[in-house]
C-alpha cells in the first residue's frame, strides 16, 4: 500500500494524540525531505518524508515496545517493507536490532534525537524558535549534558559516526533543516 501524505499523519494520529507526538513527527518527517534534497536524493524526499514523520508511530502507546510494535502494525496494513525497515532502524542498539543500512536511515537515526535538543533549545529562546539560533548557541546545549538531559548525545554521535560526518556538520545541517521548515511546521499545527 502506497501512503500519501495526509494518510501517513492521520495514521500517525491514530496512534498519537499528544501534541509533542505530532509536533514531533512533522518535524522529523520535514528535516528528513530537506536532508534527501540537500545530500541529491529529491527524486525520495516524499518517503524520506514519510519515514520521519512516522519513525514514532508506536511510541506514545507501547514505549515498551518501540520499533517493534511499529512493524507489526505496518505490516497489519500492507506498508512497504522499505518503510517499515527505515522506520525501525532509528531504534538500533536501543529498542530493536534493525540496523542503519542505507543513508536516509542513518540520517534518521542521527536526527531523532537532535531535533529533540535543538527543539528543546529553541523552547529557551526568547523567540520560541530556532530561526534565530546560531551554531554556537546549539553547541553550547550539546555539551551541557543537563540540559535537555532525555536526548542521548551518544546517540547523535553516534549517527554522525554512522554517516562519516563530523558532529559540528551534523549539528550545522540538521539546525539549517529545521530553520528551513519551522514555518510550515507550524502552519499545519495551526
Amino acid at each position: 500500500m502506497e501512503l500519501t501524505r495526509a494518510q501517513a499523519l492521520e495514521l500517525l494520529k491514530e496512534y498519537n494524540k499528544e501534541p509533542f507526538h505530532i509536533r514531533h513527527g512533522l518535524t522529523v518527517g520535514a528535516v528528513m525531505e530537506w536532508f534527501a534534497k540537500e545530500l541529491g536524493y529529491g527524486d525520495n524526499a516524499k518517503f524520506w518524508y514519510l519515514v520521519g514523520l512516522l519513525h514514532d508511530l508506536d511510541f506514545e502507546q507501547w514505549p515498551e515496545e518501540h520499533c517493534i510494535k511499529s512493524q507489526a502494525l505496518m505490516r497489519e496494513l500492507g506498508l512497504d517493507e522499505a518503510l517499515i525497515h527505515a522506520t525501525a532502524s532509528h531504534g538500533w542498539g536501543e529498542a530493536c536490532d534493525v540496523e542503519p543500512e542505507h543513508e536516509m536511515e542513518k540520517v534518521l537515526f542521527a536526527c531523532d534525537e537532535l531535533t529533540g535538543l535543538i527543539g528543546a533549545a529553541a523552547l529557551m529562546r526568547p523567540s520560541k524558535s530556532c530561526s534565530d539560533m546560531e551554531l554556537k548557541s546549539l553547541k553550547k546545549k550539546f555539551k551541557d549534558k543537563k540540559f535537555a538531559a532525555g536526548c542521548s548525545r551518544e546517540i547523535i554521535q553516534k549517527g554522525a559516526d554512522l554517516l562519516g560526518w563530523d558532529l559540528d556538520k551534523l549539528l550545522d545541517m540538521t539546525l539549517r533543516a529545521m530553520q528551513a521548515t519551522e514555518a510550515d511546521i507550524e502552519a499545519q499545527l495551526a
